[in-house]
């Protein structure tokens, strides 16, 4: 579990791609590397990847060929970086939203407006997705817990502070580039179930 709040960037320094499986290492900032055990669970730009080694402040995930296809880590380089969380603690402030690290899809920053103080992001979503995007509601996007502004047809909105920008990976984004997205799981049984209820009413 997960809480949408990045706690620092990480930089890829090593890839090696093999039939259906990826494997890279990830240098961490120093201050999420203590307690690190094999088989912990970190997100990388908002997908949950299970530690396959560590050494230091470098921690190894291997990565299954649905999730290079579902996610923008097929996508990743060498030196590119990634936001990370450390899995959340029971009894912990959640500062964000719960979240499971299980990316719904992507989307694509089709505008981008960038003030001084303020930063609106548009992004498009593949249309079967956007029944669960609602004014005020949550989404994850590249691990951040972020709150959606206007909807329209096949897009939304949100709006970054200064401090999101500063100790994430958004701030580099640009137009084109794509991101990973979680839908809210409690948003998402709703609007599914208020749907199945209405479908049987029609029968």
């Amino acid at each position: 579990m997960f809480t949408g709040i990045v706690q620092g960037v990480g930089q890829i320094i090593d890839i090696v791609d093999k039939d259906k499986l990826r494997t890279y290492k990830v240098k961490l900032p120093y201050q999420l590397t203590k307690n690190i055990e094999i088989g912990a669970s970190i997100a990388n730009d908002g997908c949950c990847l299970t530690v396959t080694g560590f050494d230091d402040d470098v921690v190894t995930f291997d990565i299954m060929e649905e999730t290079l296809t579902l996610t923008t880590l097929g996508d990743k380089r060498v030196n590119d970086f990634v936001n990370i969380e450390r899995s959340a603690k029971y009894g912990e402030e959640i500062g964000g939203h719960v979240m499971s690290g299980h990316i719904s899809c992507t989307a694509t920053i089709v505008d981008l407006q960038k003030t001084t103080t303020n930063c609106e992001m548009t992004l498009q979503l593949p249309k079967k997705f956007m029944k669960y995007i609602l004014y005020k509601g949550f989404i994850g996007i590249d691990g951040a817990s972020l709150t959606v502004g206007q909807v329209k047809e096949d897009s939304f909105a949100i709006h970054l502070i200064p401090e999101t920008l500063a100790i994430t990976t958004l701030d580099a984004k640009k137009v084109g580039d794509k991101v990973n997205i979680e839908i809210d799981s409690q948003t998402q049984a709703i609007v599914d179930t208020v749907e199945r209820v209405l479908a049987a009413r029609e029968q």
